[in-house]
């Protein structure tokens, strides 16, 4: 064989396998596709560290006893979450964010282990949640990557409100939310966004005050 006739089999060979890279790239990411399924119903790792294997976080979750994350509700839920899957902070599970808050009115309430007003307002949420029972649902999410820290400062401040690991802070660029901590999200039960809360609560009267004319509680 020629150098020439060399070459052209050589080219030919890398041609093939770039094209079978870019079809299955392209199948990587078609939604219709298994694999896209997968991905979209599967937690990323950038959302927490490396240190926070399922072993490391037993202890800190039983102490901390949280509420299990919801259930799905009825319908898609807001459309800017749709594909956001998290993981429960209580018990490991993954939660589809849209699923479930669906069908029911929502308070998102967005903090971090290492901020103070987060941290003075949280038993507040808890306790706004014990009045207003299950017509309201209060779900926490947590943005830090430090996912051993979330229980340990849940578990202090005794709140056991269910809560989603967010390292990314996925939810809040999803909503646009401003780049402060705490920031409270007030969702209709039909999904839309009542209104963006970027503040701090001392006491639960302050959160119903502020959010249940949003949403028709009494």
């Amino acid at each position: 064989m020629s150098a020439s006739a060399r070459w052209s089999v050589v080219a030919l060979v890398i041609l093939v396998a770039l094209g079978v890279a870019f079809w299955s790239e392209l199948d990587a990411q078609d939604p219709a596709s298994p694999a896209g399924n997968d991905a979209r119903d599967t937690v990323s790792a950038r959302d927490k560290r490396d240190a926070d294997t399922p072993e490391a976080l037993a202890g800190p979750r039983a102490a901390a006893a949280l509420e299990p994350c919801p259930a799905p509700g009825e319908g898609q839920g807001p459309a800017p979450l749709r594909g956001i899957v998290l993981e429960c902070v209580g018990d490991g599970t993954p939660t589809d964010i849209a699923a479930a808050v669906a069908g029911r009115p929502v308070v998102l309430n967005l903090w971090a282990y290492w901020c103070g007003p987060c941290a003075d307002e949280l038993p507040a949420m808890a306790e706004y949640q014990r009045r207003v029972g299950p017509e309201v649902l209060v779900l926490t999410v947590h943005q830090d990557e430090n996912e051993s820290a979330a229980l340990i400062r849940l578990a202090e401040l005794g709140v056991h409100l269910p809560t989603v690991q967010d390292g990314r802070r996925s939810i809040a660029a999803a909503l646009q939310v401003p780049n402060v901590m705490p920031a409270t999200v007030v969702l209709r039960a039909d999904g839309s966004v009542a209104e963006i809360l970027p503040r701090s609560f001392a006491t639960a009267d302050d959160i119903a005050a502020a959010v249940d004319p949003k949403i028709g509680v009494a």
